[in-house]
């Protein structure tokens, strides 16, 4: 599944006593996932029902993509406290990316387990236009001896639709786009970004989709403008850089958006990924120095990143 969530941190502070987050919000925002885990590794200790605390600690293995480490964690914050709905979202989350890196048969049994979260995300807090936008997905590439069916996320979309019409732009564009129907994905995904400007998965699935019908140069005019945008999901400026590497256009225009992106990280999108993805696109352009410090970088807030170690030793002398 894809990693291009909603944002949740501000649902999260929500529900969470204010005295106990600014710490920890910091540090998952800011991707220092090893203070993250050993912090809160000891809090679990000291307080084995803290259920926000295993969320929390959920959230930091989700960053590292350690899924057998997340999902226990997952599944403690959700049995401490079963009617939070945001702790269903995060278990669905961490089995459904556990089950896209799984074989067949582990994949569908945890694939029931992320439908299920996901629909009780939404039965708890059905104004969730996130946990709705996650379901709509799963319904969207699920099979459906699992569940799956794009009636069941077109459903979703209407029921988003009064909630956050842009969002129901973009799930009527996945469709489209699941469907082959090239015409109609563009088209939905420039309503959604009509409705919302600053809804940044629009412009960035938009890029997607022409690189992918190999439409560069259009894909590039749409990350152009997409620069100046002023984005709700500013993880979506680190994904914008990905779509450019991938293509090997305007590297410029990349490190431009993951530096603005770096200044100010949130949660869904690692700081440690972003340096190490700064790394890539300075070593392309020559600087094997100012890649390996983006390298080192992102090995000081996740020592066990194996993507930014294996990058540093090959600019390394």
């Amino acid at each position: 599944m894809k990693p291009l969530w909603p944002s949740l941190l501000a649902l999260f502070l929500m529900c969470t006593p204010a005295s106990a987050t600014p710490p920890l919000k910091d540090m998952l925002a800011a991707g220092r996932v090893d203070d993250a885990i050993q912090t809160l590794q000891q809090q679990v200790e000291h307080s084995s029902n803290d259920a926000e605390s295993y969320n929390l600690l959920c959230r930091a293995y989700f960053m590292l993509e350690d899924w057998d480490r997340g999902i226990p964690a997952c599944e403690r914050a959700r049995d401490l406290n079963p009617h939070n709905s945001i702790y269903q979202l995060w278990l669905g989350r961490s089995c459904g990316e556990k089950a896209d890196h799984a074989g067949f048969l582990s994949a569908a049994g945890l694939a029931k387990k992320v439908r299920t979260a996901f629909e009780r995300a939404v039965e708890l807090d059905p104004q969730n236009w996130g946990a709705r936008a996650d379901l709509a997905e799963f319904y969207l590439e699920a099979p459906g001896i699992v569940g799956g069916g794009q009636d069941k996320a077109r459903a979703q979309a209407d029921a988003i639709a009064p909630l956050n019409p842009a969002m129901a732009h973009w799930i009527a564009a996945r469709i489209a786009a699941r469907n082959h129907d090239i015409a109609s994905a563009e088209r939905e995904y420039r309503a959604a970004i009509a409705s919302n400007q600053s809804l940044g998965r629009a412009w960035v699935d938009l890029a997607g989709l022409l690189l992918h019908n190999n439409r560069p140069d259009d894909m590039e005019r749409v990350l152009h403008d997409f620069e100046s945008v002023q984005v709700e999901q500013h993880e979506a400026l680190r994904d914008a850089a990905t779509v450019l590497l991938r293509a090997g256009r305007n590297f410029p225009l990349a490190v431009r958006l993951l530096r603005r992106y770096l200044s100010s990280p949130v949660e869904e999108g690692p700081a440690f990924k972003a340096h190490d993805l700064l790394g890539q696109l300075l070593e392309k352009q020559g600087d094997r120095q100012a890649a390996a410090a983006e390298y080192r970088a992102a090995l000081a807030l996740a020592h066990s990143y194996a993507r930014a170690r294996e990058d540093l030793h090959r600019v390394e002398p």
